[in-house]
């Protein structure tokens, strides 16, 4: 998957300002009666009371979960609309099911048919909350929505008609929301204590179950996820089994989470930390599966991660380590979450979705002990349980 990523990237930092120059040449957007180039926000929702909707979101599932509150905000302004998401395979399972999304495109799908049928759709409005990368604006722009909205980085801004600044500062869940607000004129707050909508799995299930088992032979449940999309964001499976093996040893279940390209690692997690109190569900549970059991656990200990948000989102408190990703912008801002930072130097290192190769051997990561984990996870445990 790493490299279809990476051959993606490939193809639009080469082919992307090719191809916006010639589609602004070539095609023109639909327009509208009484639409100017700068029509106000407060004017869209006059123009289009049952707007039809396309958002745009490729990229991890981190990005997918901070984009639902505004997906919610978006439906609750548009209560007679539609909204459709154009995602891809690794983050569309957790647009499923979502009460205020009426259907989900994914793009990479072979033929390409479904992004054919966005392409063709006909919307009102189109909303790409891609941050940097040209391809996302290059659909906006085809799909001729005569309101188009999004980021204005990377020479992208042409392509909108309502250009949206994006700060590295504000947390993502709040970068996101303000596209709507391109939208509709109303500035959102961010709640950042309260949990927000995340597809859960309905009804019981063989994890669920096993999950309430393992609570009930514990005095709490962590759920650890050892893995990252790239290695400057591993903490490393050797700390994790010896941070599993301090939990297990204080009468704290572990649950192991993750998908199949996790399942080796957590395997050799499992095996490490031995005993009763390990359970090993990586690569055995769908999105909205792991939803609901990173729900049902007292706590998740997670590198920079998209899982963490999904945590953060069902309202789990969270112990995150973070060291080249942005702190400000992913790691969870409300109450009841721990991050642990070194700061080092050199980081944060990830810019727009990009991390360079570590030439420090990840010091800002391996600085950061298993003693020092462990200490804030019984933290959030205690505090928790004194609720």
């Amino acid at each position: 998957m790493n490299w279809k990523i990476e051959f993606l990237k490939r193809i639009d930092s080469v082919f992307g300002t090719v191809a916006c120059t010639v589609a602004r040449a070539l095609v023109r957007p639909r327009r509208v009666s009484h639409q100017s180039s700068d029509t106000p926000a407060l004017r869209i929702a006059e123009l289009f009371p049952e707007a039809t909707i396309l958002v745009i979101r490729p990229g991890g599932i981190g990005d997918a979960a901070l984009l639902l509150p505004a997906l919610e905000a978006l439906s609750t302004e548009f209560p007679a609309g539609s909204i459709d998401v154009l995602a891809e395979k690794r983050n569309g399972g957790l647009f499923e099911g979502c009460p205020f999304i009426d259907r989900v495109y994914l793009y990479d799908r072979r033929p390409p048919l479904e992004l054919l049928k966005a392409l063709r759709g006909g919307y009102d409005i189109v909303i790409d909350t891609e941050q940097w990368h040209k391809l996302s604006a290059l659909v906006a722009y085809l799909s001729r929505a005569p309101i188009r909205v999004g980021f204005a980085t990377n020479g992208r801004a042409s392509m909108f008609s309502h250009p949206v600044d994006y700060s590295h500062r504000d947390y993502e869940a709040r970068s996101f929301l303000s596209l709507v607000t391109a939208v509709t004129g109303v500035e959102y707050g961010f709640d950042a204590d309260s949990p927000f909508i995340i597809p859960r799995s309905v009804g019981d299930n063989e994890a669920l179950t096993k999950l309430e088992t393992l609570r009930g032979e514990c005095s709490a449940v962590a759920a650890l996820f050892p893995g990252a999309t790239v290695p400057e964001r591993r903490w490393g499976v050797e700390n994790f089994t010896d941070l599993g093996r301090k939990l297990t040893g204080q009468g704290v279940g572990v649950v192991i989470v993750g998908g199949k390209t996790e399942a080796a690692v957590a395997g050799k997690l499992s095996a490490g930390v031995g005993g009763d109190y390990v359970l090993n569900l990586a690569g055995r549970t769908s999105l909205n599966e792991t939803a609901s059991v990173l729900e049902k656990a007292d706590l998740f200990i997670t590198g920079d991660s998209g899982l963490l948000h999904i945590a953060y989102g069902v309202g789990t408190p969270t112990v995150s380590l973070f060291g080249a990703g942005i702190q400000e912008k992913w790691a969870p801002p409300g109450k009841g979450h721990i991050t642990l930072n070194k700061r080092l130097e050199c980081s944060p290192c990830t810019l727009y979705g990009y991390t360079p190769r570590c030439p420090y051997d990840i010091e800002c990561l391996r600085l950061i002990s298993v003693d020092e984990v462990y200490s804030s996870a019984m933290a959030l445990i205690k505090a928790k349980a004194s609720v």
